[in-house]
């Protein structure tokens, strides 16, 4: 007998499945509720799914999985900001299975010392008090380009002398060779003042910050000033530094070490609201969590996100003094400002904080779905009783196609979708009896007359929603039976192909406008089925009718072949052309020796 999987076992299975392809961190956890290992992926779903291979070599990462009992991921923009996020979760979790970075070292940062000559320098540690810390950087590239920028506009000392008033009064230091060589102005020795040198460092620590904009603005000031003033040798010189941060500005991405935040966002549906929080510390995100509150007396998105707010904070005992919200939240918390941002670096974050709660919606979407099928009908019929405005849940929809050529054999057809599913022993086919030549809109005036007067006369069920394989004219001609004649109040809608016979719009109303639906969508795709599925049953039928006919017009007056068997070579060849070209054996196998050669003879003597 097969052993059973274990049911944690399914769980991360079911997980693994629905991990979007994207870049990230995900986080593994054993049965006790730690996190054992953090990793990066540029794609989740590819990157995660490689460890829980069967043919899996490595005997370490076979203990690592054995141990797996859970999994969190975090979806992020890029593999930078997949770095960063993985960086501090190891640093912060120090995680059993991980490899943390010899000598404690992590990503560089830049510093500026809060000396009185304050000195600029990359570094691997951050020592409290020593200065101000930027980044960090994880790649080498905008390092090396902010401090080579750095270097070519500004000549700050490299040494590291106490370079205090006192001492550069009493003559205490000499020149070196970075005077001689034009990379330092001498403030050892009281060559550059110290306001001088600290402007600088104001500029500098804008261009830290990110703010090169408001240090170029500030820079064209000065150099319109300079130039009134006839002074155009230091003019030039500015517009030299401008022209080397512009370039700088247009290549480079400066970190912004300064946001120190809780930043929230939330999704809906019907009966849940899922709300993700990221922690904010110098830029960087140290926690992620999305988690969701069910609805239990129809709270707002508002309301749900202050509880959201509260929880989180007093939970992960975050003072964060600004909150980043994507709407007005009507709350006051004490030395606590709420932020709705329109652009720059924080409305990066928000946006970061949007994609997670909805791929976390998304995944419990369908993590719902597969364990209960139903649920994917019933949210999408109730995204067409949202998109309709329908009174009550479309549960049983009808549709309705006609089929004729030139007027022969003309025939239409019903389909019933239950829940979302086509119901076939719902189906029904259609004569048409009253209708002479090809009127597609009379045809459709008798098909539902008759349809729905026998309904109510047995008593039976109305549907919910009525759809027309066709436009604006069939819509009406199926509103004059449903409402002028029978009296009924049932929703009519109707599913419009472009000229290359494919669904492209559903109306709705009278008079009836287009109801917009994304294509590729599961709601577009099931409207689309509906349609595919009553023109293949009407084709289907009227094929069959004509072949009928055919065959009858070919055996009619065949001694011996009756209607029984008539049926029963239409059964066995489809065509009048294929029971030509079968044999007397093939043909007697089905009705007879007898019968099989009067056909035989009948056909060769008309051919």
């Amino acid at each position: 007998m097969k052993k059973e999987e274990p049911e944690y076992k399914k769980h991360l299975k079911g997980i693994v499945l629905n991990l979007p392809e994207t870049p990230g961190i995900y986080q593994y956890i054993d049965e006790n509720g730690t996190i054992i290992y953090v990793g990066k992926a540029i794609n989740l779903k590819r990157r995660v799914s490689s460890y829980f291979q069967k043919n899996q070599k490595s005997i370490k990462t076979k203990r690592l999985v054995n141990n797996i009992r859970d999994l969190k991921y975090i979806v992020v923009n890029n593999e930078e900001e997949a770095l960063l996020l993985e960086n501090n979760l190891i640093k912060r979790y120090k995680p059993r299975y991980n490899v943390l970075l010899k000598d404690d070292k992590t990503y560089p940062l830049i510093c500026i010392t809060n000396e009185f000559y304050p000195r600029i320098f990359v570094t691997r540690r951050r020592l409290k008090g020593l200065g101000t810390y930027y980044g960090p950087y994880t790649y080498s590239a905008p390092l090396v380009a902010v401090m080579g920028l750095i270097k070519q506009i500004y000549s700050m000392r490299r040494c590291q002398l106490q370079l205090t008033p006192e001492r550069i009064n009493q003559g205490k230091f000499k020149l070196c060779l970075d005077y001689h060589i034009k990379t330092c102005k001498g403030p050892c020795c009281g060559l550059q003042s110290h306001e001088d040198y600290m402007k600088d460092v104001s500029e500098i620590k804008e261009i830290l910050r990110g703010n090169t904009q408001t240090l170029l603005d500030l820079l064209m000031d000065e150099m319109k000033s300079l130039s009134q003033q006839m002074k155009f040798e230091e003019a030039q010189i500015l517009k030299e530094k401008y022209e080397l941060i512009e370039s700088y500005r247009a290549k480079s991405a400066i970190v912004n070490s300064y946001i120190n935040a809780d930043v929230f966002t939330i999704e809906m549906n019907e009966n849940i609201g899922y709300i993700n929080y990221l922690h904010i510390t110098n830029g960087a995100v140290n926690q992620a969590f999305t988690f969701e509150y069910r609805k239990q007396l129809d709270e707002s998105e508002e309301e749900l996100l202050q509880l959201g707010i509260i929880e989180m904070r007093e939970r992960y005992g975050s003072k964060s003094p600004e909150i980043i919200v994507p709407f007005k939240v009507y709350m006051n918390l004490a030395n606590t400002t709420f932020t709705i941002p329109q652009k720059g670096e924080k409305k990066k974050l928000l946006e970061l904080s949007l994609m997670n709660v909805k791929q976390y919606k998304l995944d419990r979407l369908k993590q719902a779905e597969k364990l209960d099928p139903d649920q994917k009908r019933i949210r999408l019929l109730k995204e067409i009783q949202d998109q309709l405005k329908l009174a009550k849940l479309p549960a049983q929809i009808e549709c309705f196609d006609n089929s004729n050529i030139s007027g022969s054999d003309a025939v239409a057809a019903c389909v019933v979708f239950k829940m979302g599913k086509p119901s076939k022993n719902d189906y029904r086919k259609y004569n048409i009896k009253t209708v002479v030549g090809p009127d597609d809109y009379a045809s459709m005036r008798e098909v539902v007359g008759r349809r729905y007067k026998r309904i109510i006369e047995e008593g039976g069920t109305l549907p919910d929603l009525i759809i027309t394989d066709g436009g604006k004219g069939q819509m009406e001609v199926v509103r004059e039976v449903i409402e002028d004649e029978l009296e009924l109040k049932i929703p009519i809608a109707g599913l419009a192909k472009d000229n290359k016979h494919r669904t492209s719009e559903l109306l709705y109303g009278f008079p009836p406008v287009v109801i917009g639906i994304k294509q590729s969508t599961p709601l577009f795709h099931l409207l689309e089925n509906i349609q595919n599925e009553v023109h293949r049953f009407a084709i289907k039928f009227h094929r069959n009718k004509r072949s009928k006919s055919q065959i009858a017009s070919v055996l009619d007056n065949i001694k011996g072949v009756g209607q029984s068997r008539k049926e029963a070579l239409l059964k066995a060849f489809k065509s009048a052309a294929r029971i030509k070209a079968a044999s007397e054996e093939e043909i007697a196998a089905v009705i007879g020796k007898a019968a099989a050669k009067n056909i035989k003879e009948k056909l060769n003597g008309d051919s």
